[in-house]
């Protein structure tokens, strides 16, 4: 790909109908996408899990359609919110939840932290997802996690790791203690039974998202993003 001299890099912007039109140029080349001002409706849980996986396989086939990053959104979510989905991942770089699964503006809560740990703040806005209405919340873990790695490392060395990453490592010491015994890769078997042993702790922690799951008003499920590939995998 012939480099941008300086970082040139010129955007153009009009008002069209369904959306924002931007523009950049490449060796005088101008491209353009026209940015769709909202997303499809979502009301029940399968219809939230449906819009994920569908954003993902957008964007594995890089097509992403860029919903809900118009102007018009940006002053409707200005003035309140309605996230139909709430994601537990990790802070990893590689993961941003809104990319993955090509979605914008006011979709998706997000609450990350390494391996996502979740903690009782992380618990509290999983909870506060629930009561504002999101309908699904996803665990999502990935391949060659940093974290778990770490909490391996630490297991295998019996060491023990600096400042408050002990707490990260910690928390994620049962999922590997857990996967020791099966075949296969550890870090790939501890990566999905530290998300399965989330999904536990989260329905037995919080009578706000347990009454909500009895009420079958909410879905909560694991998934994996394939750092190498982008596409995210739903867990048994």
């Amino acid at each position: 790909m012939a480099k941008i001299s300086r970082r040139q890099f010129v955007s153009t912007s009009a008002f069209a109908a369904g959306g924002f039109v931007l523009g950049y140029a490449t060796n005088g080349l101008i491209l353009s996408q026209t940015l769709p001002s909202s997303g499809p409706t979502v009301t029940t849980p399968d219809e939230a899990l449906n819009s994920l996986m569908a954003g993902n396989a957008r964007y594995v086939n890089r097509s992403p359609i860029h919903p809900n990053q118009s102007a018009e959104r940006q002053a409707e979510v200005a003035q309140s919110q309605r996230p139909w989905a709430a994601i537990m991942g990790c802070i990893d770089s590689r993961v941003p939840p809104e990319l993955i699964f090509d979605q914008g503006l006011g979709d998706l809560y997000v609450t990350r932290t390494a391996g996502q740990v979740i903690d009782n703040v992380a618990l509290g806005s999983l909870e506060y997802s629930v009561k504002t209405g999101a309908k699904l919340i996803m665990v999502l873990g990935h391949t060659n996690c940093g974290a778990v790695n770490a909490t391996i490392q630490t297991i295998q060395t019996n060491g023990h790791a600096d400042g408050q990453i002990e707490a990260i490592v910690e928390a994620i010491k049962p999922a590997v203690i857990s996967a020791q015994s099966q075949p296969g890769d550890l870090l790939d078997n501890s990566t999905r039974a530290n998300v399965a042993l989330e999904i536990q702790y989260v329905k037995s922690s919080s009578q706000i998202i347990s009454n909500a799951l009895n009420q079958n008003a909410i879905k909560i499920v694991g998934a994996i993003n394939n750092l190498a590939t982008g596409a995210v995998t739903l867990l048994p």
